[in-house]
């Protein structure tokens, strides 16, 4: 079995070490970014690509790849893979949904108490030697606990739901939107209930982002749904950086619209340092909590991601159906 890998070589040896070392699989690994014709150069001929999930894999790569049956993202996301491409060529795509939902859900709740608890700031502010000063300051402005908030979950997979479960355990009132609303039973077990999603933008004082990425998700938190958000509520984005429009989030920030964001994400990664939800004005720095994407790496994630990731490489070699296929409309190649 003929395997393509694109992405960073030290993680495939960390976390599958055991599938490296199978005979049976030919694996040739590059970094993100190389170009086309170096793939094609010495691996046209694979059977298989195992893709990080931000690693493009345009249409162009898919139809010079006569063997391909198999794409399969090493996370969560296959927004990068040409899904029509694939679509038509009969090659499965697969994802490894769920793997890092309670990682995510984590670094979510990590983001809403940094910023109602100014905990980039206050770093600061201790380091300086004003730790008296800004503990006075906080206790006229006031400090919101995160369990007297109302949460909007703005999408509802497996991380908003794991989300849910632990926001539940603060007493926080949860609203979701998602395009199809869930079952009664559903919304009973995870203590939410469904919003339109304008509807969402105006009850909620965090907006908690977990659409997947998709032709009419992107933008989708845009100056329209910023407009009804309230003055004091702010957005935490733990799921992609396409979901906001970076030009009316700035606006809305710079002119107090809204009372701050917290990001693990932004729109393009790599981001620049002038990224416009970067590089803002002194005056709204500390209304802003960013970190580096760092939610669903985690080490467990990765090991449940790589052991899924190699079980669907081992069904494929025998000719049996993977799990996690996001485009079941394909007509598998065999």
């Amino acid at each position: 079995m003929n395997i393509l890998v694109i992405g960073n070589r030290d993680r495939y040896e960390k976390f599958s070490p055991e599938a490296l070392s199978n005979p049976a699989y030919e694996i040739t690994f590059f970094p993100r970014g190389t170009a086309e014709d170096a793939l094609i150069s010495r691996a046209g001929g694979a059977e298989i690509i195992l893709a990080d999930a931000i690693a493009a894999v345009p249409g162009t790569l898919i139809e010079r790849m006569p063997r391909l049956r198999l794409i399969h993202s090493e996370g969560v996301a296959y927004d990068k893979i040409d899904m029509r491409a694939a679509d038509e060529k009969g090659i499965l795509v697969c994802n490894n949904r769920g793997c890092n939902a309670a990682a995510v859900a984590e670094q979510t709740i990590l983001l809403m108490l940094a910023w109602l608890r100014s905990a980039v700031a206050g770093d600061r502010e201790v380091r300086a030697g004003n730790q008296i000063a800004m503990k006075e300051r906080k206790m006229v402005e006031g400090i919101t606990e995160l369990g007297s908030c109302t949460i909007g979950l703005a999408g509802f997979g497996d991380i908003a739901k794991a989300t849910a479960e632990r926001l539940n355990s603060f007493g926080c009132r949860l609203y979701y939107y998602a395009p199809h609303r869930r079952s009664v039973d559903e919304e009973r077990a995870y203590r939410v209930r469904y919003a339109p999603l304008y509807e969402l933008a105006a009850l909620s004082d965090i907006v908690s982002v977990h659409a997947a990425v998709t032709d009419t998700s992107r933008g989708m938190i845009n100056a329209a749904f910023i407009a009804r958000m309230k003055q004091t509520a702010f957005i935490v984005n733990t799921a992609r950086g396409e979901i906001i429009d970076n030009a009316a989030l700035r606006d809305a920030l710079i002119a107090g619209k809204i009372a701050g964001a917290a990001f693990d994400c932004l729109y393009p990664e790599p981001t620049p340092g002038d990224h416009p939800l970067v590089d803002l004005p002194a005056s709204v720095r500390d209304r802003v909590v960013y970190a580096p994407h760092l939610g669903g790496i985690t080490t467990e994630s990765f090991r449940r991601a790589h052991k899924n990731m190699w079980a669907n490489v081992d069904r494929i070699a025998h000719g049996k159906d993977p799990v996690n296929i996001v485009n079941r409309d394909a007509r598998p190649r065999r």
